[in-house]
């Protein structure tokens, strides 16, 4: 599998950035090349150039359209994360959302 990029995005980056470290932990323990990063909503769109997949907070839901707009010129598909999964911090859902999202895509 090549080295794939996942962007979580919430407010300020704190809450996905916790979610990202969960997720980061299940793909060392997959051993997959994946990088997962979380930004603020504010930062997020100046790196959709260099991702996959843009993931948002559930809060995050109603900006879902613009950051697709955004994320159209890169081919990048953005999503809003499961309640569930955000709400747990659940790594390893996440990681298998973003992959499905992923493998779709192409």
């Amino acid at each position: 599998m090549e080295n794939l990029n996942i962007l979580l995005c919430c407010g300020a980056g704190m809450s996905s950035g916790f979610l990202a470290q969960k997720a980061r932990k299940a793909a060392k323990k997959r051993e997959l090349n994946v990088t997962i990063d979380a930004k603020g909503e504010t930062e997020a769109a100046a790196y959709l150039s260099s991702v996959d997949v843009l993931l948002l907070g559930p809060h995050y839901e109603t900006y879902k359209d613009e950051f697709a707009e955004l994320g159209k010129p890169f081919n990048v598909p953005v999503e809003v994360i499961p309640k569930k999964i955000y709400g747990t911090l659940d790594g390893d859902q996440l990681l298998d959302f973003a992959l499905d999202i992923i493998r779709n895509k192409k």
